[in-house]
């Protein structure tokens, strides 16, 4: 009887034990059903092949780890009221959160791959079925690393990192970059602290000039300039410091100007919901200063508006008269 003629008269139980995968440790899960990994999810039996096991089932749809899922950019609606009172301004975000308006870069996570019910692991967020830590760093964690980058690039420049102008530099600059971008452990939630206020007022509120020190992620450069906004509450009001603060939320990362901006619109609205939101942003920004075209007068003026600002032109006309009067 030929080999082949064998294997085909082979039960599928006798085919596994037949085959020899001793060199193919992934052979043992797929032909075996065992599971080598921290929160296993195969059956007691053992035996259950991949295929036949339940798949779990979460409310969005999985990625693949480091592969973006694509996003709807928020849409926004004027939601009529009763009386008199101006409609407010209510973002739809479709799931998600309106500071993550699409426009902004997220970093990709691996989705959860254990949703068992007593696997312990339900509300882990940052998962990986091989690791023994499911706790991200804190960013305070990464200066160690950040510092050795930041020596091997003192090297690859020609200097000597060693000498007594360098020796702390790695460290200094590592905490400086922290802090130029601590904007990534800021919520929106945790700068409002609760200083929205009822108020009955619906008139337009404008606080212009606020300064703003953000990061090219093109360059790795600063760029720097001033924030104007302007919104027309709807009996609720934000505490002025509040504005401010909000444009830290977002500058303090790697930025573009025009991300910037409707970030800090899409904020406002998130927070008050106004009948209409108006952002101007003025930058300089170094990489045209420094290096490329060398420009040193050029500045770049952004806006966003939405709502009552984007659909009437007089209220528009109003705010940009209110930013550019001295």
């Amino acid at each position: 009887m030929s080999f082949t003629r064998q294997l085909s008269e082979m039960s599928a139980s006798e085919l596994n034990d037949a085959i020899d995968d001793t060199n193919f440790p992934q052979a043992h899960i797929l032909s075996r059903g065992r599971n080598n990994s921290v929160c296993s999810t195969s059956s007691t039996s053992g035996t259950s092949s991949l295929a036949d096991r339940p798949q779990p089932q979460t409310e969005q749809s999985t990625a693949i780890a480091g592969t973006p899922v694509e996003e709807v950019a928020p849409a926004s609606t004027l939601v009529p009221v009763s009386g008199n009172q101006r409609p407010r301004l209510i973002l739809k975000t479709n799931g998600s959160s309106p500071d993550s308006d699409g426009t902004q870069p997220k970093t990709p996570m691996t989705p959860r791959t254990s949703t068992t019910p007593g696997s312990g692991h339900e509300k882990c967020t940052f998962h990986h079925d091989l690791e023994l830590d499911h706790k991200p760093p804190t960013r305070e964690a990464l200066l160690p690393d950040m510092a050795r980058s930041y020596r091997l690039l003192l090297g690859g420049l020609g200097e000597n990192p060693d000498r007594q102008g360098l020796i702390k530099t790695p460290e200094r600059a590592a905490k400086a970059m922290l802090y130029f971008t601590k904007g990534y452990d800021q919520s929106l939630e945790d700068v409002l602290n609760g200083a929205v206020f009822d108020e009955d007022h619906d008139e337009m509120v404008v606080v212009k000039d606020i300064e703003m020190f953000s990061m090219c992620e093109h360059h790795l450069v600063p760029f720097y300039g001033k924030v104007s906004i302007g919104y027309l509450p709807c009996n609720k009001i934000l505490g002025l410091s509040k504005l401010a603060r909000i444009v830290e939320i977002f500058a303090r990362r790697l930025q573009v100007q025009e991300r910037l901006t409707k970030q800090i619109a899409v904020a406002v609205t998130q927070a008050v919901q106004p009948a209409g939101v108006a952002v101007v942003v003025e930058g300089v920004h170094m990489c045209m200063v420094m290096r490329g075209v060398q420009k040193i007068n050029s500045k770049t003026v952004t806006s966003t508006m939405l709502g009552v600002f984007r659909d009437d032109p007089k209220t528009r006309e109003e705010f940009l008269n209110l930013v550019n009067s001295k």
